[in-house]
């Protein structure tokens, strides 16, 4: 399957079949529903596919600026769905770098590609992080 995990679980949408949801393997995951990609500097940020579910359909996402400074813990995004306003959790610390403005012009491509083209943010990361989840764990988070 390519380094992706896939768990079933019952979507809000539709609770007479389990939805699919990708966890991609290479990625970190907090408990908040953010994952991290680590292995390219700056670190990219999101959201999952399992948060982005559960919101539904984005309308508005508001992104820090470029230079500031995010501690873990801090709410940094601001995601607005339909159903409900969602800050979006900080796994890690750092500067930010980059903001993906496509996100806060079209805030779909999150709920469409939540680990491509639906990025929120790249940080320049301190040397000490938190500790992140694994794909495994974080599925077994979700599936409860």
């Amino acid at each position: 399957m390519g380094g992706r995990a896939i768990l079933e679980h019952m979507s809000t949408h539709d609770t007479d079949r389990p939805a699919r949801v990708d966890i991609p393997e290479q990625l970190s995951y907090s408990e908040e529903h953010a994952w991290v990609d680590d292995s390219v500097d700056p670190a990219v940020v999101g959201i999952t596919e399992y948060a982005a579910d559960q919101l539904g359909d984005l309308v508005y996402v508001d992104l820090p600026e470029i230079g500031d400074r995010v501690q873990a813990g801090d709410e940094i995004v601001e995601l607005e769905s339909s159903k409900a306003v969602q800050p979006l959790v900080s796994p890690v610390a750092g500067t930010v770098r980059a903001v993906n403005s496509e996100a806060v012009d079209d805030p779909a491509i999150v709920n469409n590609d939540p680990y491509g083209e639906g990025w929120l943010i790249k940080v320049a990361l301190d040397d000490d992080q938190p500790g992140m989840l694994t794909s495994d764990d974080y599925a077994r988070i979700i599936q409860n």
